[in-house]
């Protein structure tokens, strides 16, 4: 049985993981003629304590997410989907996603890269994608890095 999606929700950051992530979204968008959002969640834990040191650094966060949405609805664009919007929001990326941006949109699968995190880190850092998957209420597909 195949599943039909018409929202999907990408949730991306500058990693390749999250590139992979986005390509898959490409290609089930196409397959399913679905909206495709693509998302970027700036994380206010890291950028509230920088503001201490720095205060421009929550408008350099916001600025290059940004980029990064404007980056990559043109490449959704340019790759043949019609029906593509981005959501900037700030906050904890792995609460934010499926509590509230894929609640608020809809969302029938939120596309995620897996992180290369190691065991150590996961432990006192936990899994984004981990959380995202625990904590939606749609299908999570989380994509891990291209071997090619």
């Amino acid at each position: 049985m195949n599943q039909e999606y018409k929202t999907l929700l990408a949730a991306v950051d500058s990693s390749e993981e999250s590139f992979q992530a986005l390509k898959k979204g490409f290609e089930l968008a196409k397959e399913n003629d679905a909206k495709l959002i693509i998302s970027h969640v700036v994380d206010t834990r890291i950028t509230s304590s920088l503001e201490q040191y720095d205060d421009a650094a929550f408008l350099r966060a916001k600025k290059y997410g940004e980029e990064l949405l404007e980056n990559y609805k043109e490449k959704a664009i340019n790759s043949g989907i019609n029906n593509v919007e981005t959501v900037l929001e700030y906050g904890t990326p792995k609460v934010k996603i499926p509590t509230e941006i894929a609640r608020k949109h809809e969302a029938d699968v939120i596309i995620v890269g897996a992180t290369g995190i190691n065991a150590a880190q996961r432990i006192f850092l936990g899994s984004v994608s981990e959380n995202i998957a625990r904590r939606a209420d749609c299908d999570v597909l989380i994509v891990r890095k291209s071997t090619d």
